[in-house]
């Protein structure tokens, strides 16, 4: 992975964004502030004031994602925190949403389940057809690139302009990429959400998720579904996510690299079938890479014959953790046919971590083999 010379800079200031503000013997860690009350002798003077509004572990992550955006952040306490946050602030009733079909699933619960019942119309789509898509009478189009798990990409400059020109509000989902190799608002999206939770954290040991957004009344909106709902982060696990925000490149250097070269050997491995990964060349969403996309990523999906075959596969693989969820240090992968996704029962998407690659795919290959 090649950082560009902005996205470069930009990490060097995540790494030093609270020096100006440390004084002689202050920690230049975050420290956990595990209060919900703090003194507050007058309202009128600022700073913090309760637990539910702000806290300073908190702000220590949100100046580092919005280093990162190059946008204010909002952090939740989960990426689906983020993703209610983000449509509960941009719709009401009467309105119509447009949401990916073969995107995140529970993307998909929330709106047929709970925007549906308030009188919000719930339009799924292909993430294949937003580029022909008609958004007239459309309120927020929210779309996710590369989808999960299929890694289908739209083209998101143009989808955003098509959108907002119809008058709709943009949201993207940008979990799978992070702002280090994809930037939505960039692009003319009005929000972005994200589970940092995945590659940002990066240790699978912390749930968290961030709205950003550059028009100040949009994110007023977030800030208060924050604040009213009480979806709040709390002071040790925005404490895990800045300090694994703080490696976020490095890692993602390793595991983009090492996707580039699995990817590759897998789809020429005869146990396996349809391999999908944007940065082959082959790849239907190879299109996006270079012009929207640093690079491929660092998921993979592909194909064995069966359910029976995909979980005697991931039983075997010593180096393929079973879980859900991706982007983490250690490769992992599941069956995602299980969770309802559209996709072919023996379908597995891979998440590559950091282990070395020869022998990551040393163990792959022997896993598929036997």
């Amino acid at each position: 992975m090649s950082l560009t010379d902005e996205t470069a800079r930009r990490m060097a200031m995540l790494l030093h964004h609270r020096k100006a503000t440390l004084a002689q013997g202050d920690p230049v860690i975050p420290p956990i502030v595990a209060s919900a009350t703090f003194h507050l002798p007058s309202v009128q003077s600022g700073g913090q004031f309760y637990g539910r509004n702000g806290n300073p572990t908190w702000d220590a992550v949100e100046v580092q994602l919005s280093i990162l955006e190059d946008a204010e952040a909002v952090s939740f306490p989960s990426g689906m925190a983020a993703i209610s946050a983000a449509l509960f602030a941009t719709l009401k009733a009467g309105d119509r949403l447009v949401i990916p079909s073969d995107g995140y699933y529970v993307t998909r619960v929330l709106s047929e389940g709970f925007l549906k019942p308030l009188g919000i119309g719930v339009q799924p789509l292909p993430t294949a057809s937003y580029g022909t898509a008609d958004f007239t009478g459309v309120a927020v189009v929210y779309l996710e690139t590369p989808s999960n798990p299929g890694l289908d990409v739209v083209d998101i400059a143009t989808v955003a302009a098509r959108a907002k020109a119809a008058g709709a509000t943009v949201i993207a989902d940008n979990t799978t990429m992070t702002p280090l190799l994809q930037r939505p608002l960039d692009l003319g999206c009005d929000l972005v959400v994200a589970a940092d939770t995945k590659a940002p954290a990066g240790h699978s040991d912390v749930l968290f998720g961030h709205v950003a957004g550059r028009e100040p009344a949009l994110m007023q909106r977030v800030r208060d579904w924050r604040r009213m709902s009480g979806a709040i982060p709390g002071p040790f696990e925005a404490f895990l996510t800045h300090r694994g925000i703080e490696t976020l490149d490095v890692r993602l250097e390793r595991m983009c690299a090492s996707a580039a070269i699995i990817a590759e050997r897998l789809a020429a491995h005869a146990a396996v079938r349809n391999v999908r990964y944007p940065g082959l060349p082959g790849d239907p969403s190879h299109w996006a890479v270079g012009r929207q996309m640093a690079n491929g990523g660092f998921l993979i999906g592909f194909e064995l014959d069966d359910a029976g075959a995909a979980e005697g596969f991931l039983a075997r693989c010593p180096l393929v953790e079973q879980s859900t969820s991706f982007g983490g240090t250690h490769s992992a992968a599941e069956r995602r046919a299980r969770w309802g996704d559209a996709v072919a029962e023996g379908f597995i998407r891979l998440s590559v971590g950091v282990e070395p690659v020869d022998v990551l795919w040393q163990a792959i290959d022997t896993a598929l083999t036997a």
